[in-house]
């Protein structure tokens, strides 16, 4: 059987902060045209006007892509620097409210304002997406199946929004708790074929509903526009490395279901119920409360859970040549990830006299930081 590409690209969104306020600030379009004039393709405005996106090319390794990455984040600070703007990649802003915004004046997103109305005002949150390349489509959605039973520990990884409009939710991702007001979201169902997906795309277009594949924002989908699937469950990531830790494992991970499945074998598919009980503790807790191992019938610690999927991808990741980087999910567990850091660093301002506000200043700060710390 042919050996699949696997070639991976990722899409980031990123939010723009005043650098004397920290507030939120629209893009102003000379920011916009510097941008997709040393950018072209690879960047492109989002729903709301304070936010800016950007996608990697096809990379066939994580090196390609952190070269890639590299020069988007960069070019985006620089051109942001001249209009005294600074790009925080975190899923949402500390204490921003999202009544303030205005969407960006596309048609595009005009549309999604008529259609989803007050749902889509509140998408004040960014994300990470992560195609990797996999034909023929059949074998797409057979790994999609069951590559969902890990969607939740690549959330629990990514967790950083754990404030919304100044006040800490206790949540590690609160964008999912927005996202999921949106329709068509959530886990993906279970697939027979990829032409049962086409056919059910089929109907809501037929209706009028949707125009494409496009508005399916399930937590992983085919693409409508590349031979990949699209993991969409990832938090943002402040830090360059730990946005290439999740891609590194998601590519490896899908390479590991792929060799079982030229061996005839394939990973259990799990209710669906039952996954989402692992998503929501992954939105809850990040890393710190576990998630359930069905297999064995408990609640194991991430650490623990870390470890065993680092050696079942093993031999993926040293085809990759990304061993580094999925080694790094170890550090991410023992180091807290974002949503810890960032309250962290809103708990060391208060011990130190701050008061709320500027404890989420202090964020925001930390937040800048982060962003230019790989550059």
């Amino acid at each position: 059987m042919a050996h699949p590409d696997f070639t991976i690209g990722i899409e980031e969104e990123y939010l723009l902060v005043d650098l004397d306020s920290l507030a939120l600030s629209p893009a102003p379009e000379a920011l916009m045209a510097a941008c997709q004039n040393d950018l072209e393709d690879q960047v492109s405005p989002e729903f709301l006007n304070c936010q800016i996106e950007i996608g990697s090319k096809p990379c066939a390794t994580i090196a390609e892509a952190r070269e890639d990455l590299k020069r988007l984040r960069a070019t985006v600070a620089r051109h942001a620097r001249a209009h005294n703007l600074a790009p925080i990649a975190a899923s949402c802003h500390p204490f921003a409210d999202w009544r303030s915004q205005t969407h960006t004046d596309k048609q595009r997103y005009n549309d999604l304002d008529h259609d989803l109305a007050g749902v889509v005002r509140r998408m004040l949150i960014c994300g990470m997406h992560v195609h990797v390349g996999i034909d023929p489509p059949d074998r797409r959605v057979d790994l999609m199946n069951q590559l969902s039973y890990f969607l939740p520990h690549l959330l629990a990884l990514s967790t950083s929004s754990p404030f919304w409009q100044g006040q800490d939710t206790g949540l590690a991702s609160y964008r999912l708790t927005v996202f999921d007001n949106l329709p068509r979201t959530g886990l993906p169902p279970r697939m027979e074929s990829f032409g049962s997906f086409e056919r059910s795309v089929q109907v809501l277009v037929d209706m009028g509903v949707i125009e494409d594949a496009s508005k399916i924002w399930w937590d992983l989908r085919p693409s409508s526009r590349f031979p990949t699937i699209e993991s969409r469950i990832c938090d943002v990531q402040p830090r360059l490395e730990d946005t290439l830790t999740l891609a590194a494992l998601t590519q490896a991970l899908a390479r590991m279901l792929w060799r079982l499945a030229i061996r005839n074998q394939r990973w259990r598919i799990y209710d669906t119920f039952l996954v989402s009980e692992n998503r929501w503790r992954a939105q809850r807790y990040g890393t710190t409360g576990g998630l359930i191992d069905l297999g064995r019938g408990e609640i194991v610690p991430m650490a623990e859970l870390v470890a065993e999927m680092i050696e079942l991808v093993g031999e993926d990741a040293e085809f990759f040549s990304s061993l580094a980087e999925v080694a790094r999910v170890r550090d991410m567990v023992a180091g807290g990830t974002s949503a810890e850091r960032q309250r962290a660093v809103a708990g060391a301002a208060h011990e130190g006299g701050a008061d709320g506000d500027a404890a989420l200043h202090a964020v925001v700060r930390h937040l800048i930081e982060e962003y230019h710390a790989d550059l």
